[in-house]
């Protein structure tokens, strides 16, 4: 991935319960060059997914002829990420035992920055801060992990006010124009992160439809930043956006 950009790139971990699944992961990240980990906080345990069963039931495809999902094991045998790593124990991938704790244990085995992905409260924010984290990004995981939870942009103006500027924060989830991420960084974000759009772009027409998705995104920010008045990203504040 490193040599097909040219350039470095950061890592999402899912850590796992298992502390020697997580380190193996994390040294070989380090060592392919990513700057920095995202630890993702926020999928601790399973999630609704009825509509996903109901249509399952009317696919009469075997996925087990080329996916064996006998075990966790053995679904995660043939993954590149996993290969070379010792998975005996693992139920699933999830980390439902995570706790500040594995933060500064990650601190001691690499130099790269550490980001915890999945923060929606503000106290969790600020302890985030405490902990030496060198950044949080703000997610709901886009709202696949549980139906019921706060959007992120309503999260990040109390989340901005709470940590005061200690570490940079970042946001996704639900960003699909650039009007959408001109409102996050006039409330303080430091940076949009983007999921589903490029995943629709590619979908649709591959690797152009990747990068037309990202052109069309920076193409609405640029122009919503000329709309509003702002030179730079730097002129953007939060008087500038108000809750309708």
């Amino acid at each position: 991935m490193t040599a097909a950009r040219g350039a470095p790139i950061w890592y999402q971990l899912y850590a796992t319960n298992k502390w020697e699944v997580a380190k193996a992961m994390v040294t070989r990240a380090e060592k392919a060059g990513a700057l920095a980990v995202a630890v993702t906080v926020d999928r601790a345990s399973g999630r609704n997914q009825e509509t996903f069963f109901r249509l399952r039931r009317a696919d009469t495809r075997d996925c087990n002829g080329c996916h064996d999902r006998s075990s966790v094991q053995a679904s995660m045998r043939n993954r590149a990420m996993y290969q070379g790593i010792d998975l005996s124990g693992l139920a699933n991938t999830q980390s439902s035992a995570m706790t500040w704790e594995f933060f500064k244990r990650l601190r001691d085995i690499t130099k790269m920055k550490i980001l915890a992905k999945g923060i929606l409260a503000w106290e969790d924010a600020v302890l985030a801060a405490d902990a030496g984290l060198d950044g949080i990004i703000v997610s709901n995981h886009g709202a696949r992990s549980e139906d019921a939870g706060r959007a992120t942009i309503d999260a990040l103006p109390e989340i901005v006010e709470a940590v005061h500027g200690r570490i940079p924060i970042l946001v996704d989830s639900g960003f699909r124009r650039g009007s959408d991420v001109i409102k996050a960084l006039c409330i303080g974000a430091a940076a949009v992160c983007v999921g589903r759009p490029y995943i629709w772009g590619l979908g649709a027409f591959g690797q152009p439809g990747v990068e037309r998705a990202l052109e069309l995104l920076r193409i609405e920010t640029h122009d919503m930043m000329q709309q509003m008045g702002a030179p730079s990203v730097k002129h953007l504040v939060p008087a500038m956006v108000r809750r309708a």
